[in-house]
């Protein structure tokens, strides 16, 4: 008899994908798209215990403030600058374990220790990122990339 190597989810895959299900069951299509990412921002904030998470919506070769659940944040950042705008001008999200350690971060708050930073695509172009803050060094890792992925492209759909 063969014992067959099945994986199991993680703690954290786990609450990922408790999350996503939560997402796509608060999605209400009567309501405007600010609503609908407001909940989806706000599920989160709350259930990932994030200090900060917001949208950053592309105009031309900025990036700015969109929705987000937490303290007032940076309102306009160059594409290219940045933890966001290096996600934005590269399409690759970007994780930094300490932000202290970033050549160029931009410090929108004191509290923020690590970040990760999710381009959105929509018709194939960036026209948004997902800036998602921790008050903890290395909070986030390849498993929270590729889950927070999938959130921003529940998110794409929200965006115009």
């Amino acid at each position: 008899m063969q014992i067959q190597n099945i994986e199991t989810p993680t703690d954290k895959e786990e609450q990922y994908l408790l999350l996503i299900k939560q997402i796509e069951s608060i999605i209400v299509d009567e309501i405007p798209d600010s609503g609908n990412i407001g909940n989806i921002l706000g599920l989160m904030k709350s259930e990932l215990n994030l200090f900060w998470v917001g949208l950053y919506i592309r105009n031309g070769q900025k990036l700015g403030l969109g929705a987000f659940q937490g303290l007032p944040a940076c309102t306009i950042i160059q594409w290219g600058k940045g933890v966001c705008g290096t996600a934005a001008s590269s399409g690759e999200t970007v994780i930094v374990d300490d932000v202290s350690q970033f050549p160029g971060y931009i410090a929108c708050h004191a509290e923020t220790a690590s970040e990760i930073v999710i381009p959105g695509f929509i018709n194939g172009q960036v026209s948004f990122v997902l800036d998602v803050d921790s008050a903890s060094t290395f909070a986030f890792d390849n498993t929270d990339k590729m889950y927070l992925e999938q959130i921003s492209q529940i998110l794409s759909r929200f965006i115009k």
